[in-house]
């Protein structure tokens, strides 16, 4: 009896070594220790024996168990480890690889592609940018760009009144006054910024609407100084074919004005439906900056002089891409979008 629970030892114990899953070590359980197992048979066996060599076999086959039971134990701790460590390499995900579904990249807004290049135009002639609030005071919007209460230009300007004294800024001018009162000339300023106006919105009007202004302050400035800059600024941003002219105009905040034309980035300078058939569309206002303006600002208009420009960035996202409603630059259609 006691070498045949050596041999169901060393058998149970060599198959247990050899296990690889855990259902092979709960058929080893089965057909060892169970219920019709060979050690539970065997133990059977123990009636016919005297109560000396009972009690000495009985002891022997409980250490055989216990060996037994404690094999098994420690091979199922070491399978769960194995098994575990396999589900980890087989369900790994590698957040290096590339995803297997391709996510569409997303790209910059037509009106910050056209801001991005008019503002490195200017940066790259000397500007640096300048900006200013969106609410402003009556006095920078209006006043100290020498439009006075009684002004009659002031009707010019369709205004979103806050209350008497502070608006929705009309335009890009009122960082003009506020460059000129807290900078010290000379200095060059690119001023961007969104502006309102009460106005119905069609093909070509929207109340809200983006611009940049260009600012020059330094000493004998002349006319030629603003439009060779103003000629080297679009050239810059439209292309070196384009063909620039001058037209006078009037600007309460300029003396002497001008409006500029481009030639038409359509048709070439051809004619055709979007320039009316001229070869010719407006682009911009600018102008010697007024004196009374430098002096309202606290500076010396008989030192100092200045110049001014400005242009509606949505004006030229429309003729640089050929866009013919303003109203598609705010839809935020992805139709639209996707294609610039």
């Amino acid at each position: 009896m006691l070498q045949k629970l050596e041999e169901i030892r060393q058998d149970t114990l060599s198959r247990i070594e050899m296990a690889e899953e855990e259902a092979q070590l709960d058929e080893i359980y089965t057909l060892t220790l169970g219920k019709s197992g060979a050690l539970t048979a065997i133990l059977r066996g123990m009636a016919s024996m005297s109560k000396q060599e009972r009690a000495e076999f009985g002891k022997s086959a409980n250490v055989v168990k216990q060996e037994l039971e404690t094999a098994l134990s420690k091979k199922r701790e070491a399978l769960s480890f194995i098994m575990q460590e396999r589900r980890f390499k087989t369900e790994a995900i590698d957040v290096t690889m590339p995803g297997k579904r391709k996510i569409p990249a997303g790209h910059l807004h037509p009106l910050t592609q056209v801001y991005r290049d008019i503002r490195n135009a200017l940066v790259g002639m000397g500007f640096t940018t300048f900006d200013g609030p969106e609410i402003e005071h009556d006095v920078y919007n209006f006043t100290l760009l020498n439009l006075p209460l009684d002004h009659p230009a002031r009707d010019m300007q369709d205004t979103f009144y806050i209350n008497d004294e502070v608006v929705l800024r009309t335009h890009t001018s009122p960082c003009e006054a506020r460059a000129l009162i807290n900078m010290k000339p000379p200095f060059r300023v690119a001023i961007p910024g969104r502006v309102f106006r009460v106005d119905e919105v069609d093909a070509s009007h929207s109340p809200v609407f983006m611009q940049i202004e260009g600012l020059v302050v330094d000493k004998n400035i002349t006319l030629g100084d603003l439009k060779g800059t103003v000629d080297a600024f679009i050239r810059a941003v439209f292309g070196s074919d384009v063909k620039t002219r001058m037209r006078p105009s009037y600007f309460p905040f300029t003396e002497p004005s001008a409006e500029v034309d481009m030639s038409c980035t359509i048709c070439g300078g051809n004619g055709c439906r979007v320039c009316k058939g001229t070869g010719w569309i407006e682009i911009m206002g600018c102008g010697i900056t007024n004196p009374h303006e430098l002096e309202n600002c606290g500076v010396d208009p008989n030192e100092w002089s200045a110049f001014a420009f400005g242009v509606g960035v949505d004006r030229v996202a429309n003729l640089k891409y050929g866009i013919s409603d303003i109203r598609l630059l705010y839809d935020n259609d992805a139709r639209f979008l996707t294609q610039f």
